[in-house]
């Protein structure tokens, strides 16, 4: 398995990992075309990233199949003495790849992409309802630390 960042071309398999989940596919609009607001998200994540400050879909290829993805992106801030932070955002393996560790070293690879570019932190947020999720998390070593508050704004 190799990992690489996602490059416009990508974003049908991307968009169909997204779906290709119970919470997903009730949040995502996988059809053919896909809808030109993924393609106006990805330009706008494209337009925001810098080599230090990346906004990037980080992707998991096995031979020429996309099999998983994460959203990472570091974020500059003054809290914590100004400490940079990493979030990630996204993760999905595809239902035919799932059990072969394929999350756990996407992330393990978000983690070392993070700390070679300077993040002290690597955050993220779960839904409440994703139990499997929570233990997957704590698994790698994450804490849940923290209440995330969401509000729908549009």
């Amino acid at each position: 398995m190799t990992f690489r960042y996602a490059t416009r071309d990508d974003l049908p398999a991307i968009v169909a990992l997204l779906a290709d989940d119970e919470k997903g596919k009730t949040r995502e609009e996988f059809t053919d075309p896909l809808p030109d607001a993924y393609y106006a998200a990805f330009d706008g994540m494209e337009s925001q990233s810098t080599d230090a400050l990346p906004n990037k879909y980080l992707l998991a290829v096995q031979g020429s199949d996309i099999v998983g993805c994460l959203q990472l992106t570091l974020i500059a801030g003054l809290s914590r003495r100004g400490q940079l932070r990493a979030q990630i955002e996204g993760v999905r393996v595809g239902s035919s790849a799932r059990g072969q560790k394929i999350g756990e070293k996407l992330i393990i690879e978000s983690i070392s992409i993070s700390k070679s570019l300077g993040a002290a932190l690597l955050q993220f947020t779960t839904d409440k309802t994703r139990k499997d999720a929570h233990r997957f998390y704590e698994r790698l070593g994450f804490v849940a630390s923290h209440e995330g508050m969401k509000m729908q704004i549009s």
